[in-house]
């Protein structure tokens, strides 16, 4: 596949997960799709629709929302290279909202093309069944973090969980990272009010363990912030292989996490 091919992000995701040869890869050059932008807090997919293509995000953050609740309780966060909506490929009715958290670039690709790699290629199946496995493990996730950990810990552990996904896919080298988010948009994701929100940023802080300026986050004590968030990589599933495709900061980031 050639080097910044269009689609290049959603082949770094499934590879972090399987294994993939040459010619399962290949199958994605020729993904059809429609490029969608979105603007801040735009609503791609409302409860209740039947979905018949996937989201692939490019570029920016997506979120899934509780449509039942008023401060748009944020449920998941999609990174580049997440299908957004790949379960509809097996229930297509959209159970809450999705909505861009800022500017984002999507592609919309015919569920059928999904269902015809899977049927042409058996590794690719498997890295896509893995694929939507590791969104459940994320969400998982997300209830412990929300019923049994505190919000500097809560905040923490998105951060760490955030920074290795966007390793994965190439992004947030050195730890820096576009913010996925506002203020607003984390206390909605940790279940926390504004004010708690940015007090709880100003703790990290003043730990030294971040910098937050404008739309820009760095993490400036990686080993610092994975201690003090309990944070596990290993529900991610995202493979160990010294020999995989990931590249090498995504690796040393998640050992770095396992180890800490």
């Amino acid at each position: 596949m050639q080097a910044g091919f269009a689609f290049s992000k959603l082949a770094d995701r499934l590879t972090s997960l399987a294994e993939l040869p040459p010619d399962a890869l290949d199958l994605l050059a020729d993904m059809p799709s429609s490029i969608a932008h979105f603007s801040a807090h735009q609503t791609i997919l409302r409860h209740g629709d039947e979905a018949t293509q996937c989201c692939l995000l490019l570029q920016g953050y997506l979120s899934w929302q509780n449509h039942e609740s008023a401060d748009g309780q944020i449920t998941a966060i999609c990174v580049p290279g997440d299908i957004a909506n790949l379960h509809t490929l097996y229930r297509p009715r959209v159970a809450g909202n999705l909505v861009a958290l800022g500017p984002a670039i999507v592609a919309l690709v015919p569920h059928r093309f999904f269902r015809e790699v899977a049927a042409r290629s058996p590794a690719m199946s498997h890295a896509m069944l893995l694929m939507l496995l590791a969104d459940h493990a994320i969400q998982r996730n997300w209830t412990v973090n929300l019923g049994s950990r505190d919000a500097l810990t809560r905040v923490a552990h998105l951060l760490c969980e955030i920074t290795v996904r966007l390793q994965i896919v190439g992004l947030a080298k050195d730890f820096r990272l576009s913010s996925p988010f506002t203020q607003s948009d984390l206390a909605a994701a940790c279940s926390i009010s504004p004010v708690h929100a940015n007090r709880t940023i100003q703790e990290l802080r003043r730990c030294n363990l971040l910098q937050w300026q404008g739309k820009t986050l760095t993490i400036t004590d990686w080993p610092g912030l994975v201690r003090l968030a309990s944070f596990d990589p290993a529900y991610l599933s995202i493979r160990s292989d010294e020999d995989d495709a990931r590249p090498p900061y995504a690796r040393s980031a998640t050992a770095d996490a396992a180890v800490a």
